[in-house]
């Protein structure tokens, strides 16, 4: 999960667009029975649904997503080659007095031939920065980030499971640490815009996104953010990330990712690269590249409930050679999932990871990857 804005924001409505995904579990047994779900199921056929989403991370602490989303209306043809189009509304607050909100517009045209996701929101984060190379003499400093963003994807089937798509986005944010600080790192100003235009490619052939059974996911993404584009740093965002989903039988699922980060020219603090594992902080380990992979065991005890256990490691620093000479980063738990929505798979995630010297309890909705 990068510092970003828009990682924030942006989970306000994965959960919900992913609930207008028209895949639905109808095997026997151990999977869902979707009579179960009749009524939650009425919801989405009546176009509109109502999510509160209790959160917890050791970043934001504990708070809820209350989010509302409207879903079009598809004809007998549509239902069966494209997801529903839907707009979302969502807001944050947590513990801490992080709050956030968000508002975004998610189309399917031409039998899935056309997709766009876009965005736009704010965001008043508080925050620890723990980063060793970002605070003085190793010490936590408490990092304020108030920001608002707008973000914006095209994309296009290329051939079969393939798309390839144009990305905008633009972030203004503002920042502020208990101290003045200064580093070689990155840009620590504390009022920074940042504009930019890329390319992502991306391929999917997983049966249901939110909790997927069965297949793969490879998406690589490249953003410049350049003066000419309204932009007050020049600076490159790369990122690339795989994930394998292998159903060994009907009550287990394993599966493994491997992600990378690389940023390159005068980043600000808030769009550093860092560690999609989960024990720690997302602000305990920045740094201009990443790397890590992790492995997750699923297992279905009946038709709500479920365990997982995973482990993972990772590697940050702001160059190759320096990621090479750094020591691993471990990640290790287990979790409990109550199945909210069974005929769409989305889960109620209580994760208990550990990673080093510190420990962390993460709730959401969906899996992890």
């Amino acid at each position: 999960m990068r510092v970003s804005l828009l990682a924030y924001l942006l989970a306000l409505w994965t959960c919900m667009s992913y609930a207008g995904e028209n895949a639905t579990d109808t095997r026997p047994g151990i999977a869902p029975d979707i009579r179960e779900d009749e009524a939650q199921m009425k919801l989405q056929r009546g176009d509109f649904v109502v999510v509160p989403i209790p959160i917890s991370n050791p970043s934001l602490d504990t708070g809820l997503v209350a989010g509302a989303a409207y879903f079009y209306k598809q004809t007998e043809e549509q239902k069966k080659a494209q997801p529903a189009s839907v707009t979302a509304l969502g807001g944050m607050y947590t513990s801490n007095d992080s709050r956030a909100f968000a508002l975004a517009q998610q189309n399917y045209w031409k039998n899935n031939t056309w997709r766009f996701t876009g965005a736009i929101g704010a965001a008043d984060l508080r925050l620890s920065l723990l980063a060793p190379s970002e605070s003085p003499d190793g010490q936590s400093l408490d990092w304020r980030i108030y920001g608002e963003f707008v973000f914006a994807r095209l994309s296009r089937k290329l051939a079969g499971h393939w798309y390839g798509g144009f990305n905008l986005r633009t972030v203004f944010a503002d920042q502020s640490f208990e101290a003045a600080q200064t580093t070689a790192d990155f840009d620590l100003g504390s009022t920074v815009q940042s504009s930019g235009v890329g390319a992502s490619i991306e391929y999917d052939t997983r049966d249901m996104p939110l909790n997927t059974y069965s297949g793969q996911y490879f998406t690589a993404d490249a953003l410049f953010n350049d003066e000419a584009l309204g932009s007050d740093k020049t600076y490159q965002s790369y990122s690339l990330a795989f994930r394998s989903y292998h159903e060994l039988s009907e009550s287990l699922v394993i599966a493994w990712e491997l992600r990378g980060c690389i940023r390159e020219g005068t980043t600000p603090l808030w769009d550093a690269c860092t560690l999609k594992l989960r024990g720690f902080p997302v602000t305990d380990y920045l740094g201009r590249e990443t790397a890590s992979g992790q492995v997750e065991a699923r297992w279905r005890l009946n038709k709500r409930w479920g365990l997982a256990g995973f482990a993972g490691t990772g590697y940050v620093g702001n160059s190759f050679s320096e990621i090479r000479d750094r020591e691993a980063i471990p990640s290790y738990g287990a979790g409990v999932r109550f199945m909210v929505l069974a005929a769409k798979r989305i889960n109620l995630r209580i994760d208990y990871a550990r990673s080093n010297d510190s420990d962390a309890i993460h709730v959401s909705v969906g899996e992890a990857f």
